[in-house]
C-alpha cells in the first residue's frame, strides 16, 4: 500500500461503484469510505418499492457486502460525517475530530428531502423517505386499512402509494399541480398516471396543498389543506423534492451552482476533487450543456466513471439520462433530456389506456423534429433503441414515430446501427452501460 489515500465520501451506489472502478485499475493505493449512516453503502430505489413493499428486508439493498470491501482492503468509516474539506492541504476533517489526508477525494454526498413547511411536521406519524430507517419504520405503518396522506404526486409519492395500497392502506395524495409528474411529463401522460392509481382506488386531490398537520399527543391524525378541508391520517408522506447536498463543497470554496459543478471528467473546480450522483452538476458531452440527475442510473454509472476519473484514466461521462419507475403491476423506463423551458409535442406509438405502450417529447430544430426523450411503459425492448434516437439528434417522420408497424430505429433520416438489445430494464442496469467509450 502506498500513496495518498482516495477518499470516497457518501453511503450511496455512487460511492461504492467509485470504489470497484479505483480497485480494478489500482490495487495498492488506500482508500477510504465516510458514510454519516452506520450501514454499508446501499442503494435507494427499493425504499419505496421492493422493502416498502416487505418483499425484501433493507440489507437487500447493500452494493456489496462488507466482505467485498475487505477483500479490496477498504477502510469503512461509517456513523461519521465530513465536516472540513480543505482541498489546499488536501485534508479532511470528520465529526469524531479525525483528520484524514487524500490524495484524490470524491464528493458523493447525495441529495436531501425538500422539507414541508408547515406547523405539524415533527409529530410522529410523519415521513420524508431518504433513508433505510425511514422505509423500515414507514413499512411497519403501511398496514391494512390505515389512512395514508402522501403531499407531492412525483415519483416518490407516486411509488409509495402504489406500494401502501398493495398493502391494503387508503391513500390520498395531495398535488399542488393538476396532474401527477406535469412538469416533467407533461398533461396527457400525467394525467395517465392518475388514471393508473385511480384504478387502484387511490383518490387525488390537484391544486390543492397543505395548511398545517394536527395531532392528538405527539402523533399527527389530521391533514388541513389549503383549501380548508380536514383530512384524516394516521401517517403523512412527504414527497416534494429533493436538492443537493453541497455543504461540504460551499464550506471548501467549490463552485456550486445547483450541484457542485464538474466537468465531464466529474472533476471539480478545485485540483484532486471530483464529484459523482445526485450532487454532481456535470457538463454533458453530447447535450452540450451542464445536467444534474437525481435518478439510480446515474450514480451507478457516475460513481463508476468517476473512481476511473480518480485514478487517471480517461473519462467523457455522457450517458443519456435514464430511470425507471415499478408501480403497482407497471414498470416503465425513461431516457433522454428535455431542456428546462423546451417547447415539446408528445408522440404516442400506441394507446396509453393498454398500459403498453411508448412516448416521445420532440422537439423542433428548424423544420425538423428530433427525439429529445422518451418513455416505454411494458415494451422491454426499446429503450436502447430510444437513446439512440436521442443521441443522433437527428430528425424523424412523425407519422412513423407514431406507427407501431414502423421499426423503431427506422423512424429517422439517420443510421443508428449498433443498438444493443437489452431484455429488460434489469438488463441495463446490472451491465456495464453506457459502454465504456463514454465513460
Amino acid at each position: 500500500m502506498s500513496g495518498e489515500p482516495f477518499v470516497i465520501i457518501g453511503g450511496g451506489v455512487a460511492g461504492a461503484r467509485a470504489i470497484e472502478a479505483i480497485r480494478e485499475n489500482d490495487t495498492e493505493t488506500p482508500v477510504i469510505l465516510v458514510a454519516r449512516e452506520k450501514r454499508l453503502p446501499y442503494e435507494r430505489p427499493p425504499l419505496s418499492k421492493e422493502v416498502l413493499l416487505g418483499v425484501e428486508s433493507p440489507e437487500a439493498a447493500f452494493v456489496r457486502p462488507v466482505r467485498w470491501y475487505d477483500e479490496r482492503g477498504v477502510d469503512l468509516r461509517l456513523g461519521v460525517a465530513a465536516d472540513k474539506l480543505d482541498p489546499a492541504s488536501r485534508s479532511l476533517v470528520l465529526s469524531d475530530g479525525q483528520e484524514l489526508t487524500w490524495g484524490a477525494v470524491l464528493l458523493a454526498t447525495g441529495s436531501g428531502a425538500r422539507k414541508l413547511e408547515v406547523p405539524g411536521t415533527r409529530l410522529g406519524g410523519v415521513f420524508y423517505l431518504r433513508t433505510m430507517t425511514d422505509a423500515a419504520a414507514l413499512r411497519e405503518r403501511l398496514v391494512h386499512g390505515s389512512r395514508v396522506v402522501v403531499v407531492g404526486a412525483g415519483w416518490i409519492g407516486l411509488e409509495v402509494s402504489a406500494a401502501a395500497r398493495r398493502r391494503g392502506a387508503e391513500v390520498t395524495v395531495i398535488e399542488p399541480h393538476d396532474a401527477p409528474l406535469l412538469g416533467t411529463l407533461g398533461e396527457r401522460i400525467g394525467a395517465w398516471f392518475a388514471d393508473v392509481h385511480r384504478s387502484h382506488e387511490v383518490t387525488f386531490r390537484f391544486a390543492d396543498g397543505v395548511e398545517s398537520l394536527e395531532g392528538e399527543g405527539d402523533v399527527v391524525t389530521t391533514v388541513v389543506t389549503t383549501g380548508g378541508d380536514r383530512l384524516p391520517a394516521d401517517t403523512v408522506v412527504i414527497g416534494i423534492g429533493a436538492f443537493p447536498n453541497t455543504r461540504l463543497a460551499e464550506g471548501a470554496g467549490l463552485d456550486v451552482e445547483d450541484g457542485i459543478l464538474v466537468d465531464e471528467s466529474l472533476r471539480a473546480s478545485a485540483d484532486g476533487v471530483y464529484a459523482a450522483g445526485d450532487v454532481a452538476r456535470w457538463y454533458h458531452p453530447t447535450l452540450r450543456t451542464r445536467v444534474r440527475v437525481e435518478h439510480w442510473a446515474n450514480a451507478y454509472d457516475g460513481g463508476y466513471a468517476a473512481g476511473r476519473s480518480m485514478v487517471g484514466l480517461p473519462v467523457h461521462y455522457g450517458p443519456m439520462p435514464f430511470f425507471y419507475s415499478d408501480q403497482y403491476d407497471l414498470g416503465l423506463e425513461y431516457a433522454g433530456y428535455v431542456p428546462p423551458g423546451t417547447d415539446t409535442e408528445l408522440v404516442l406509438r400506441g394507446d396509453p389506456a393498454s398500459n403498453e405502450f411508448l412516448a416521445f417529447w420532440v422537439g423542433r430544430h428548424g423544420d425538423d423534429a428530433r427525439v429529445l426523450a422518451g418513455m416505454q411503459v411494458h415494451i422491454w425492448d426499446e429503450i436502447d433503441t430510444v437513446q439512440a434516437l436521442v443521441r443522433s439528434k437527428g430528425p424523424v417522420d412523425l407519422d412513423r414515430l407514431a406507427d407501431p408497424t414502423v421499426a423503431l430505429d427506422a423512424v429517422g433520416a439517420n443510421e443508428l446501427g449498433g443498438i444493443p438489445r437489452m431484455k429488460s430494464r434489469y438488463a441495463v442496469h446490472r451491465l456495464a452501460w453506457p459502454p465504456p467509450d463514454s465513460l
